[in-house]
């Protein structure tokens, strides 16, 4: 379409098909946020960061006024599916190797989809100190714009050290017949497949990020603490942790590493009556502690 044309009418045909297609509102306010923020430059900018020119070759600018997008407001957020340890073994087993490796360095580092996916070699920092390293994420690439500082539990460090070797410049990669390529994303058929065989339906790729920051909190790890794990916004120097800091951060992430029978339990508060399927189900407990706190045990 023209320029002109675009508006919240004539997107009405896009944002039905998107929704037909069962994306969350979330995600198509992604979509529409990026729409908006052309009309807007197309209004007012008058020259790019790259020296492009937003203006007609009359020095006008393309549109006199930027036409209002309004973003949806949709009540059908998924919430957050943060996994037992039963639920992990389970879907883990039914991944490929490489998609296996990648869920069990995000469920133990809090990282996100992306980050893991685009994590290099080249921002693998060693700590002598500590006879370690850790990974720095610049902050282009990383969703609040802050360098992501990565520590490496034993388990974590365990899954990067395999994947030395393999490639020279990304860490998790996919080898073909034809060549060893880096993975794009976690989210693929197979990963969905996995879900479909063990019945864990609504458990998504970002839920092992939920999974890590929830184990953190079981574990009594602080806010502070769980904030730098998690690549949360927190206006600290990233560049500018000492081994100490850095010593005791890895000893954080080490207290929710999997040894059987020693981690925290961890409670997750979910209907006696819907399953990871968002079905009905039979929970093996439900009720009360002496507090009043509702509890299950899975």
């Amino acid at each position: 379409m023209n320029l002109r044309q675009v508006h919240q009418d004539s997107l009405a045909g896009f944002i039905a098909s998107r929704k037909k297609e069962g994306l969350k509102s979330n995600t198509i306010n992604r979509d529409l946020a990026v729409v908006r923020r052309v009309l807007i430059l197309a209004a007012r900018l008058w020259r790019g960061d790259r020296g492009r020119l937003w203006r007609d070759d009359r020095g006008r600018p393309w549109l006199d006024t930027p036409p209002l997008i309004r973003m949806l407001d949709w009540k059908d957020a998924r919430k957050s599916y943060p996994i037992s340890w039963s639920e992990q073994e389970r879907l883990f087993a039914e991944l490929p190797s490489h998609l296996r490796e990648m869920a069990l360095f995000k469920v133990n580092t809090g990282t996100r989809e992306a980050e893991v996916c685009g994590l290099r070699w080249d921002w693998e920092i060693s700590i002598p100190e500590l006879s370690t390293s850790v990974f720095l994420i610049p902050g282009e690439l990383v969703k609040n714009g802050e360098d992501r500082l990565v520590v490496l539990s034993t388990v974590a460090r365990a899954v990067v050290n395999r994947q030395r070797g393999d490639h020279d410049e990304f860490v998790f990669t996919y080898r073909s017949k034809h060549e060893n390529r880096p993975v794009e994303r976690i989210n693929t058929k197979a990963w969905r497949r996995a879900r479909d065989m063990t019945g864990l339906t609504l458990v998504r790729v970002h839920d092992l990020k939920h999974t890590f920051g929830r184990r953190l909190r079981a574990a009594g790890v602080g806010i502070e603490t769980r904030r730098v794990l998690l690549g949360h916004k927190n206006n600290q120097i990233t560049t500018h942790y000492s081994a100490v800091e850095i010593g005791e951060l890895i000893e954080a992430t080490e207290r929710v590493g999997y040894q059987r029978g020693s981690t925290p339990t961890l409670t997750l508060l979910r209907s006696p009556n819907v399953d990871a399927n968002g079905g009905s189900r039979k929970s093996h407990a439900f009720g009360r502690n002496k507090k009043g706190y509702a509890y299950v045990t899975l």
